[in-house]
């Protein structure tokens, strides 16, 4: 068999669709919001690199950190053959796992970009030749199967804290799927940012130098494009606020004036008032109770727990009750 392979289980229309989807309900709701999905075409994942660097954006040197300190530990916890990773994009904090477990066989990246699977099962390779990478094109919240002929033990690993994006319903369906997909032996991997001071949490998605609220209205410059669109970035603010009740970030456009938008390919209007306000993202943070309490809502006991040393970010091991 190829050291590489891709299999695509989305229809090739399956995203234009989606976004089309999107937009029509989000645009035409009260109040408004769009799926931060939208944020990432080529452009976007070139800002949120950006973003991971900034001094404000704790969570990807946090989450690192526990990877370099725990890979081994966490490695030798699941004796894993087969990484399965959620959300791949460059794979890039998975060469940790990958080079502490040392039985591994199979690395079987999970994304919805096929050029961000492809670019980085050749930079895989190109480190670890022995190893099998067998990418997947699917979308993680549609639900899909593994291969059955992968060797376990299985980790599939959902970093990032990507799992705060979701709302509760979503992320009690993606813990029942994950779940679904764990047999005897397998265990999931999971990262979640954790609560902490307003102030902190505000500010990693308010950042001085402006890359987040680039980041937020390229939503409207994928929605231009892709849609025939006339949204004006520059008639939108950037907002990131604390939501204390729900413990989540949300991330919001907020028009500058009274203005009307028109989405040519869905023949959509869409008014705004001075000061309406379309959210584009939540980012859950979480308690460790919390998260082994949903893991457990989905039949998934928790077996490791493991934060940086400033204790910002967790990433908890859990496997079938």
């Amino acid at each position: 068999m190829s050291p590489f392979t891709l299999t695509r289980t989305l229809p090739a229309d399956a995203t234009a669709a989606a976004l089309r989807a999107d937009v029509a309900e989000g645009l035409t709701a009260t109040p408004k919001r769009l799926p931060p999905k939208w944020f990432y075409d080529a452009r976007g994942s070139e800002l949120f690199e950006r973003i991971t660097e900034l001094p404000e954006y704790y969570p990807t040197r946090a989450e690192r950190e526990i990877l370099a300190d725990r890979a081994a530990e966490i490695a030798a916890a699941t004796g894993a053959r087969t990484l399965v990773e959620l959300g791949s994009g460059s794979s890039e904090k998975t060469r940790h796992l990958l080079r502490a477990l040392t039985g591994l066989r199979c690395y079987l990246p999970v994304d919805v970009s096929e050029s961000a699977l492809a670019q980085a099962g050749e930079a895989l390779l190109a480190d670890h030749p022995d190893l099998s990478v067998r990418a997947l094109v699917a979308d993680f919240q549609a639900g899909f199967a593994l291969p059955g002929d992968v060797p376990g033990p299985r980790l599939l690993a959902f970093l990032g804290g990507t799992v705060g994006n979701l709302l509760p319903a979503e992320r009690a369906a993606f813990f029942a799927t994950a779940s679904g997909l764990l047999a005897p032996g397998d265990a999931l991997l999971l990262g979640t940012d954790l609560v902490k001071d307003e102030a902190t949490l505000v500010a990693a998605y308010d950042d001085a130098q402006g890359v987040t609220a680039e980041f937020n209205k390229n939503v409207l410059h994928v929605i231009n494009r892709e849609l025939g669109g006339d949204l004006d970035p520059a008639a939108f603010d950037h907002v990131a606020l604390w939501d204390a009740d729900h413990e989540w970030i949300e991330m919001r456009l907020r028009a500058r004036t009274d203005l009307t938008a028109k989405i040519t390919a869905l023949d959509l209007v869409v008014p705004f008032a001075a000061g309406e306000e379309m959210r584009t993202e939540i980012s859950a943070k979480f308690r460790k109770e919390r998260v082994q309490s949903e893991l457990a809502a989905a039949g998934l006991h928790t077996r490791g727990w493991w934060t940086d040393r400033a204790g910002r970010f967790a990433l908890s091991l859990s496997v079938r009750a």
